[in-house]
């Protein structure tokens, strides 16, 4: 048993369809742009969130006076402490309030403050939010909660804030996971998930909050969820990945093309439900796939991707699938460097796995 959603692909059981998203893919190039960082994009969002819908709210840890990375500037301000609040240090708290809120009918936008410190609200997200709407038969549901969470390395962040923990929610049906590569994806798929009827899990990539800028639309608009860009055309090898690692990615892709190896980059952007269509297709002209995550390689979200690839496109492989991700250790903290997947690790692997 399973719905479809408004882009035409399959959806596990506890998902329905948008018909907010049917004119998500408006004119994101028209109207005036300004070239801002990520957070600010983030910023923008909910800005765009609380003025065009009186029933969003956002709360969390400290975001009434901008938060630890300073998403929620302005908010409280601008829109009052009634719908732009603190809560206590729970993050249990937190989810378990925004599934009440949500299930009220209001847009309920939460923020964890690391992705790191999500795991006291993992009960409440995949036992109570990814359910409500299945439990009850679709009679009612919490369709209206964003959890927002900084995610990933950040140059100083050890063990206790550098985590990747997409994975944990991506075997989930009845929550969707989105991560953006830049600051104006951020902002499309943001107000997308805000407007989604569905749960979500929103992961920023914190490495990418002041160093990735991009010029971002000033006006309100959406970007399609469960769509995946291919940002680079190529017929050698398929590389897909997503958040922070694409710029990675795309660096070892250029230093490729040095020594004529052509990749094709692919930016899933929705971890679920993914775009099978758009990864298979790309590795049916390739006959090759790298896959590359910051998570640790056991149980990622890679292995998920590599099982679906040999599945379908097992007769045009030309090689194995290669992955080169996090290490299966707690996140390090002077030996970073040796953990991540780096420019170099990725190229190394595209070579071999071209030349195999």
């Amino acid at each position: 048993m399973a719905l479809r959603n408004i882009m035409g692909k399959r959806v596990g059981i506890g998902l329905m369809g948008s018909r907010a998203l049917s004119t998500a893919t408006c004119d994101v190039e028209s109207g005036s742009a300004k070239s801002i960082n990520l957070y600010s994009a983030i910023n923008q969002a909910l800005h765009v969130a609380l003025e065009t819908d009186p029933r969003a709210f956002v709360f969390g840890e400290d975001v009434s006076f901008g938060g630890v990375f300073r998403c929620t500037t302005g908010l409280a301000d601008r829109f009052g402490k009634a719908r732009v609040f603190n809560t206590p240090l729970c993050e249990q708290g937190i989810v378990g309030f925004g599934i009440g809120l949500a299930a009220m009918g209001n847009r309920a936008i939460a923020e964890i403050q690391f992705a790191d410190y999500i795991y006291p609200a993992f009960d409440q997200i995949v036992n109570e939010a990814a359910k409500f709407r299945y439990r009850s038969g679709n009679q009612f549901n919490c369709g209206g909660l964003t959890i927002r969470a900084p995610y990933g390395a950040v140059g100083h962040g050890g063990h206790y804030h550098s985590q990747s923990p997409e994975a944990f929610f991506c075997h989930v049906p009845g929550i969707k996971v989105v991560i953006p590569r830049s600051p104006r994806q951020a902002k499309g798929l943001l107000l997308s998930c805000i407007r989604d009827p569905n749960p979500v899990v929103f992961f920023e990539p914190k490495w990418l909050y002041r160093l990735a800028v991009e010029e971002v639309p000033e006006h309100d608009y959406m970007l399609p969820l469960s769509e995946a860009e291919v940002i680079r055309q190529g017929s050698d090898i398929t590389l897909v990945g997503w958040g922070a690692q694409l710029s990675i990615m795309e660096q070892a892709c250029i230093e490729a093309e040095k020594d004529g190896i052509s990749c094709e980059l692919i930016d899933l952007k929705t971890l679920i439900p993914w775009d099978k269509e758009t990864v298979e297709a790309s590795v049916r002209k390739t006959g090759r796939v790298l896959i590359s995550h910051e998570a640790p390689v056991t149980g990622g979200f890679g292995a998920e991707i590599s099982a679906s690839i040999v599945e379908c496109c097992f007769l045009r492989l030309e090689a194995p699938v290669a992955r080169v991700c996090g290490l299966d250790t707690p996140f390090p903290l002077v030996f970073e460097p040796f953990y991540m997947p780096t420019k170099n690790k990725i190229l190394d692997a595209i070579k071999a796995t071209v030349n195999y």
